[in-house]
């Protein structure tokens, strides 16, 4: 689904190593019944390679789509760089929360201010590591996997209505432009206007909002 910020995660891995794919995209309201037998819960994303092996769960995804694929490595070659992104990612856990959960308070009109206060602390957590690498991104000197699975988040950030939680981490605000430059970023960035017309149809229960840009 192309607002979906797990599926994000995926279709970055695929444009930055080049790999050749199909994007299937379904009504997340109303999903068909053969997607359940791809995934048995009906999550996304869930990819399917040319031996008909099914493999879901964003971060599993991806490191799958990095290991069984040539080209660019995401993931550090050294066993403990890999092991620290992967607690870095730990470190991760709360944002995709509270940043949905900013977005439906926002858009249902209700109060979220220590919903806010939660989010800019875990925003200071990851200044706090960026200002101890002393490194633009979080994998190091350059873009690497751990950068690209942080990112849907932070691209939602200005649609979703809470760009100003960055406001006080300007070591994140650096690293929010650099990956804003990343030819990857660029390639799947979605337009604004199309991104805020698909949240107010989502928001009115819509069945046409996962349609919405779409070309006929």
């Amino acid at each position: 689904m192309r607002f979906c910020p797990y599926a994000h995660r995926t279709r970055l891995v695929l444009q930055a190593k080049g790999i050749r794919h199909e994007v299937i995209n379904i009504n997340l309201r109303n999903k068909p019944e053969w997607y359940f037998t791809k995934h048995p819960f009906g999550k996304i994303p869930v990819l399917e390679n040319s031996k008909c092996q099914l493999i879901y769960e964003s971060v599993i995804a991806c490191e799958y789509l990095d290991d069984a694929y040539p080209g660019r490595k995401l993931y550090p070659c050294d066993s403990y760089e890999r092991a620290r992104q992967k607690m870095l990612l730990d470190l991760f856990y709360k944002v995709p929360h509270l940043t949905k959960e900013c977005l439906i308070a926002l858009r249902c009109g209700r109060e979220c201010a220590d919903l806010k206060l939660a989010l800019r602390q875990e925003f200071c957590n990851l200044e706090e590591i960026l200002g101890y690498q002393n490194t633009v991104f979080f994998g190091g000197d350059c873009i690497s996997m751990i950068d690209y699975l942080f990112w849907p988040w932070f691209e939602r950030l200005d649609v979703y209505g809470i760009a100003d939680c960055v406001n006080h981490t300007p070591a994140l605000r650096l690293w929010i432009a650099a990956m804003k430059q990343d030819p990857t970023v660029c390639a799947l960035l979605i337009d604004k206007n199309i991104f805020l017309g698909f949240l107010n149809l989502y928001f009115q229960n819509n069945p046409d909002a996962f349609d919405h840009g779409l070309s006929c």
